[in-house]
């Protein structure tokens, strides 16, 4: 996703108001997509410190390309859902320059669902080779240790999915705090959604500010409080996504 230049107009005090949606695997898994971690620490079986961690997934450099390979094929039997659809066409209505669309999630169905979006923690349809620094697109195919390599430099251990993993370095959160500049406009409307913001402090970077806050989340979570949201639904992303859509026309228009 393209961010948009800051504003920079005379001596305005506020950015001009945008749209913000940032979201967690709560938007997804009424597609079918799995949360990384299940109420026992696990995912599909695995423990994260294996799959997801920048210190070792050297060392378990196989199990990592089995995993991430499994769920990157997983995509092509997964389809967005109305809320990734109807972002979409909120995006179309108020302008791509006027939403921001920040996703904790690696899949695809923002792409799908013909949508622009900033990928935090990366994409499960790249690759990345640490040994030369690039990263390409694999789509859906499978990464096959035995012969595929770093198209550029053709190092084979230094591939690895192009996901954040935990320890890495997350260069896109620059552009969140680019972002986050905008909700210093109190009209500007900030949406959470599907996230229990306790990867991503996305409060702490909402509570100084007084923009208009909606939250969707299936259940309350001791790192967003709801009681200083405008708008709080406790229900699936499905089902919330067309009150939203209401509640955004009505604060753009107030």
């Amino acid at each position: 996703m393209q961010i948009p230049k800051y504003y920079n107009h005379d001596k305005s005090i506020f950015p001009p108001k945008r749209i913000i949606f940032f979201s967690g695997a709560g938007i997804s898994q009424p597609s079918g997509i799995n949360t990384f971690r299940d109420t026992d620490g696990l995912w599909e079986n695995h423990k994260i410190e294996d799959i997801c961690t920048q210190s070792t997934w050297k060392n378990n450099f196989d199990i990592v390309h089995d995993f991430y390979n499994t769920r990157r094929i997983q995509l092509n039997d997964v389809k967005p859902n109305i809320a990734h659809k109807t972002i979409a066409n909120i995006i179309n209505k108020y302008g791509v320059d006027n939403v921001y669309n920040i996703t904790q999630n690696v899949d695809d169905l923002f792409e799908k669902a013909g949508c622009e979006v900033l990928h935090l923690h990366g994409q499960l349809t790249q690759m990345q080779c640490e040994a030369c620094d690039i990263n390409w697109r694999i789509g859906t195919k499978v990464f096959d240790i035995l012969k595929d390599r770093c198209p550029k430099c053709k190092s084979l251990k230094g591939v690895k999915p192009n996901i954040v993993f935990f320890g890495g370095s997350a260069p896109m959160y620059g552009y969140l705090n680019r972002a986050m500049e905008y909700i210093k406009n109190p009209n500007t409307i900030v949406i959470v959604i599907g996230t229990m913001g306790n990867v991503v402090p996305i409060w702490d970077m909402l509570e100084e500010f007084k923009c208009k806050r909606i939250l969707c989340n299936m259940e309350s979570s001791d790192y967003i409080p709801e009681k200083h949201f405008d708008k709080v639904y406790f229900e699936s992303a499905e089902t919330a996504i067309l009150k939203i859509e209401k509640d955004i026309e009505e604060y753009w228009n107030e």
